[in-house]
């Protein structure tokens, strides 16, 4: 099974993309109908980002490959 696991390197250039972007996290979180805090906790690296939210959030910032379902 590959390792899930999030590099705090992939959260940083996340974060910088969203520096280079202008955007705050919140922004963000709103243009995507994401739950702020959720953002804010994938950002962190408190979210392993499987399934569900964390997983979108993962996706549209870039940090992991995926899919999302509508």
């Amino acid at each position: 099974m590959p390792n899930a696991a999030i590099t705090e390197q992939a959260l940083q250039r996340a974060r910088g993309r969203l520096v280079e972007q202008g955007l705050s996290t919140a922004e963000f979180a709103k243009r995507h109908n994401l739950n702020p805090s959720t953002v804010y906790a994938v950002l962190n690296g408190q979210k392993k980002c499987l399934r569900g939210e964390a997983h979108r959030a993962a996706v549209l910032l870039g940090i992991k490959d995926g899919v999302i379902a509508n």
